[in-house]
């Protein structure tokens, strides 16, 4: 018998396991894979990062992300580590989320569970933290100094190069951290923005903080503090002047708003912060009248009802100022 005809030709069965059995074929699924390591975690069984970088949470925004929390769920889950010795997850990415669900009264949140190194870890919430344009620049300037010595106390040029901003930008934030303190609670508070406090860079620390201060007070332009800061430059004695005095003379340099022209259109005149709460009061006033409550669900209007009543304690101020002013 040749060696051709004694060859059998055998085919293969596949065989198929209990994963293939149950697994989705629908055309959605197509392209797609379960993550086995995404849960539903208890919200007591989490706990924040001590190391994380950053450090201040506005309370009006978590209360905004928390109402949208009770409308719409979370949308996105956290990532969290699981710690063993403690039989606790920590919060790689996703604090304010979690914090967010404690305010909406959740329970749970979805998490994905991720198994990285400690350094892993501190350079991924870093350059989260570092890119992220709603964190305030000294929380961002401080997590810039830890990525630096994270990655083995490389030049600035190399930590700038590894979160993808420019040198100069990388400067700009650093700078945050040699501005007195007053100003930096007021950065941390968003009563300033990092731009606002440039110009006062290199000016004597009295001088910084009154046209700091100035700038909140009357909410100056930018091209106007620039126009201060050059013409302090110009007189290194205010510096010598007691605070009430020195925030006088700051306030005699600003310039005053030109008149708008008779003929200028109403949307180009100077709009004062009386004008702007009238415009807005006028708004709502008109948003409310046509808005039918009903048109709302249940969780909807439970939704407003909260933010009427976080609003209710200024109303009823402005309200008891209105009734003691004396009628004409």
């Amino acid at each position: 018998m040749s060696e051709l005809s004694g060859t059998r030709t055998t085919t293969r069965r596949r065989r198929f396991t209990v994963e293939d059995l149950l697994a989705d074929t629908s055309p959605q699924a197509r392209g797609t894979r379960e993550l086995a390591e995404a849960r539903e975690i208890a919200l007591d069984r989490i706990e924040p990062d001590p190391e994380q970088p950053r450090r201040t949470f506005d309370p009006e925004r978590l209360e905004e992300l928390a109402a949208s929390i009770r409308l719409q769920g979370v949308l996105q889950p956290i990532a969290v580590r699981y710690d063993a010795t403690r039989d606790r997850y920590v919060i790689i990415h996703g604090e304010r989320r979690w914090r967010a669900a404690q305010l909406a009264g959740l329970t749970s949140i979805p998490a994905i569970v991720r198994e990285v190194s400690d350094e892993q870890r501190l350079v991924q919430q870093l350059m989260e933290n570092i890119l992220r344009e709603d964190l305030n620049a000294l929380d961002r300037a401080a997590a810039l100094r830890r990525l630096k010595q994270q990655l083995g106390d490389v030049p600035w040029e190399q930590v700038a190069e590894a979160v993808g901003i420019k040198r100069s930008r990388l400067f700009q934030l650093l700078a945050t951290e040699k501005l007195p303190e007053p100003i930096q609670q007021a950065i941390r508070a968003g009563r300033l923005s990092e731009k606002q406090t440039r110009p006062l860079q290199g000016l004597p620390e009295p001088v910084q903080i009154a046209l700091a201060e100035l700038i909140e007070r009357e909410r100056l332009a930018q091209a106007e503090i620039e126009r201060l800061a050059r013409a302090l430059r110009e007189r290194p004695e205010l510096a010598e002047l007691a605070p009430d005095e020195l925030v006088d003379q700051l306030r005699s340099l600003v310039r005053p708003p030109r008149q708008p022209s008779p003929r200028a259109p109403a949307a180009r005149r100077t709009r004062t912060p009386a004008l702007e709460l009238v415009t807005v009061l006028e708004r709502l006033r008109q948003l409310l009248e046509k808005t039918d409550p009903a048109s709302f669900d249940e969780a909807e209007r439970q939704v407003i009802a909260e933010a009427f009543q976080r609003l209710g304690p200024a109303l009823r101020r402005w309200h008891a100022v209105a009734a003691t002013e004396p009628s004409p």
